[in-house]
Parts: C-alpha cells; sequence; structure tokens
C-alpha cells in the first residue's frame, strides 16, 4: 500500500484518478493508458438509472405510475422512488429547494414499443405533448412531454 497523488492509501499501481508506481507518483506513460499514465477507460456497458429531484411525491409517483412505468421501490410516501424502465431505471428524489425545474437540463429518452400508443397513454394521463409523434431525419418516431417538475421526457422508438 502506498499514499498516491490521490491522497488516499492504495494497493501499488492503483489510485482515485489515475496509476501510480510503488513511491506514489504517477506512472509513466506508454502500454495501455492514456498520456499521464491515467487508465484507458472500458467501454460503457448500459445506463443503470437516471434520478430526477421533484417537489412533490405523491404527485410525481402518480404521473410516472400512470404513464405505466412500474415501481420496485418506494412510493408516494417516501422520499425515494425508483421505476423499472427496461434494465435501468428511472429514480425520483425529493428535493424541494431544486424542483420544479426553472431553467433547460437535459431529456430523458425512453424507448416503448409503441409511440402512437404511449402518446395515447401520456393524454389520458393529464400529460400535454408537446407535439403529436413525427418520424425524424436521425430513424426514430417520437414525441416530447414535460413531467409535473419540468423534466422533458421523450418516447421514442426506432424506425424499421
Amino acid at each position: 500500500m502506498v499514499a498516491g497523488r490521490c491522497g488516499v492509501t492504495a494497493p501499488v499501481g492503483v489510485c482515485q484518478g489515475g496509476q501510480v508506481d510503488a513511491s506514489g507518483k504517477p506512472a509513466a506513460p506508454g502500454g495501455r493508458g492514456t498520456p499521464g499514465g491515467r487508465p484507458t477507460p472500458g467501454p460503457i456497458e448500459a445506463l443503470s438509472a437516471v434520478t430526477l429531484a421533484v417537489s412533490d411525491m405523491v404527485r410525481s409517483e402518480a404521473f410516472y405510475r400512470a404513464l405505466g412505468f412500474d415501481a420496485v421501490y418506494g412510493g408516494p410516501d417516501s422520499d425515494f422512488v425508483s421505476f423499472r424502465a427496461g434494465s435501468g431505471y428511472v429514480n425520483l428524489q425529493v428535493d424541494p429547494a431544486n424542483a420544479p425545474l426553472t431553467g433547460i437540463w437535459g431529456r430523458v429518452i425512453v424507448w416503448v414499443d409503441d409511440v402512437d400508443a404511449m402518446y395515447d397513454r401520456v393524454v389520458a394521463a393529464g400529460g400535454t405533448p408537446t407535439a403529436p409523434p413525427r418520424d425524424a431525419a436521425w430513424g426514430e418516431r417520437y414525441f416530447h412531454v414535460t413531467d409535473p417538475d419540468g423534466h422533458e421526457l421523450s418516447f421514442a422508438r426506432r424506425l424499421a
């Protein structure tokens, strides 16, 4: 074990933020890695989860449940809810200091098997999509809707 440049004691060759040698100095460049001796990141396997700040869990949990998301942890009376979304999760966390959103933050894109049926479901749940489903030049059929706290959701499917 050596104290590496990242300020923690770690086994030789391992340090948060880069490789170190037995003296704790950054490892020499060369071999597998980036300039400065940092290891080359491995391939991204999947996005596990997205966590969204919400101001009212009862309202938000009901919205996502009405869209067809299945809660696997928590519920309307908890501070944290996790919904299964394919092999990943959409999480909601009560954070009134940061929700509802006051500006642009990004978008969560969820692939569904039938975009038009999802559009009908969103409308039936009280959502207001920005436009009806449409085919895009990049090869997807999609539409957007904003959740009760201002998070933009896109429901899409690759065109055949």
